[in-house]
């Protein structure tokens, strides 16, 4: 058995799902469950809805087009998303009653596009003769804790998935990204949850294999974007993926969680080129060369602290890290010195009223514009001279380097520079670990 997800661009048109199609029927020798993602551009779609919403705005006339335009374009009736529709427009009549949208209502919103997807992908399945039934995911025993926006499975929810995955005779095609909690309220993975989720039904049931399904050759050595010469990977450990994935890879980072655990391997596959094997992510990996990947955050926040308290002042840490935790910030990256602490955050969510009260034991700067770069490898462990490698090609390029950090695990190097340094940074070490060519100094934006 195998969980094969396909994600928003994958299912964003009735070309591409008639495709999904093609590729599903290729592999039912292998007993697949399909997860599916909300069509591209719909999630976003139904947050503006919400938020005009409570400004006294319904009009889902957008969303309804959308999902009627793909229906017709693959001649199937618009009653399979009709129902669903208008239940989407009483719930924004309602949030524009109230003038109100707490979390669970907005994830209460955003369940719509995943639940109307996997009703169109299942009848266009049907109609191409493959034998399918349509499961929201919470039916299948996808119970979850009540933290809306970013849920996580109960433990219970394995073995509900586990029995109920076998009673489907037609083949299971389920919402990624959208649970229930105890109380019957549903609940959301976090953005690019599908991916969650289909590790959750693979862990669950045993699977052979998770494959994550979208329009890229699974993960490159750098973006292509940047670097043309990127190239493909062909297999990379739990370890350099989970890495990755935090630095901007293009696996959800909490996809890999039940994977690891299970030690079921993940292939990241490109649905319009099927017969590329794509990346296979599994326990270990080969480790060929020093580096993986080089790859980045961009749009973060730096914060500097500066506090002649911290000198051999203990607790002083731990006030801080309240703060952010009070206000549900999330630290990428920290460097300290005796009297100084630099850290950055990837959202200015919270972040005033955070600032304001971190002012009360130190001296606060922010500098927004902030990127992450990273090299990532498992090779990095077995080469003392990558550092010198890492800064001397950056140090050609002309690029100024704001902190630093390496993982405990030793395979990676991390460091922050200004959003218009990531091509200059990211060509250099390309060229430095994979030969390809870099311009010798930095550019400018």
């Amino acid at each position: 058995m195998i969980v094969m997800k396909f994600g928003g661009t994958s299912v964003g048109s009735a070309d591409r799902i008639q495709s999904v199609a093609q590729v599903v029927r290729a592999n039912l020798h292998r007993n697949p469950v399909v997860v599916v993602s909300a069509h591209s551009k719909v999630t976003d779609m139904l947050i503006s809805l919400a938020k005009r919403a409570v400004r006294g705005q319904v009009d889902i006339d957008e969303v309804r087009d959308r999902h009627l335009g793909i229906l017709a374009d693959l001649g199937l009736k618009p009653s399979i998303v009709e129902k669903l529709l208008g239940e989407l427009e009483v719930l924004l009549k309602g949030i524009s009653l109230v003038k109100e949208l707490t979390p669970r209502t907005l994830d209460y919103v955003l369940s719509f596009g995943e639940r109307m997807s996997v009703r169109t992908v299942t009848a266009a399945f049907e109609k191409a003769g493959l034998a399918s039934t349509a499961v929201d995911a919470f039916d299948l025993g996808l119970i979850t804790d009540s933290s809306f926006g970013s849920a996580a499975p109960l433990p219970e929810a394995d073995n509900i998935i586990s029995w109920n995955v076998k009673r489907f005779e037609k083949l299971p095609v389920v919402t990624g990204y959208i649970g229930k909690n105890k109380d019957g309220d549903i609940t959301t993975l976090g953005r690019n949850g599908s991916d969650y989720t289909a590790a959750i039904i693979g862990a669950a049931c045993g699977a052979e294999e998770i494959q994550i399904w979208s329009d890229v050759d699974g993960v490159c050595s750098a973006d292509p974007g940047i670097v043309k010469e990127a190239h493909s990977i062909d297999e990379m450990s739990f370890d350099e993926a989970s890495e990755l994935a935090y630095y901007g890879g293009r696996i959800h980072p909490a996809t890999l969680v039940p994977a690891v655990k299970k030690e079921i391997p993940i292939r990241l596959k490109n649905t319009w080129q099927p017969d590329n094997p794509g990346t296979l992510i599994r326990a270990k990996a080969p480790v060929r060369g020093i580096v993986k990947s080089v790859v980045y955050k961009e749009d973060l926040f730096m914060i500097e602290l500066l506090s002649t308290r911290m000198l051999q002042h203990h607790g002083f840490m731990a006030r801080i890290f309240e703060v952010f935790s009070r206000y549900g910030i999330v630290i990428d990256m920290i460097a300290t010195s005796e009297v100084s602490v630099s850290l950055t955050v990837d959202s200015d969510r919270n972040l005033e009223p955070a600032i304001r009260d971190l002012e009360s034991i130190a001296d606060v700067k922010v500098e927004g514009g902030k990127a992450i770069v990273c090299v990532v490898g498992e090779g990095i462990r077995n080469h003392p001279g990558v550092p010198a490698q890492v800064f001397g090609a950056l140090h050609a390029a002309g690029i100024g380097v704001q902190m630093i950090s390496q993982s405990a695990m030793n395979i990676n190097i991390a460091f922050l520079v200004n959003n218009d340094q990531i091509g200059p940074a990211v060509r250099a070490l390309h060229s430095t670990f994979f030969g390809t060519p870099a311009p010798a100094v930095a550019e400018k934006a």
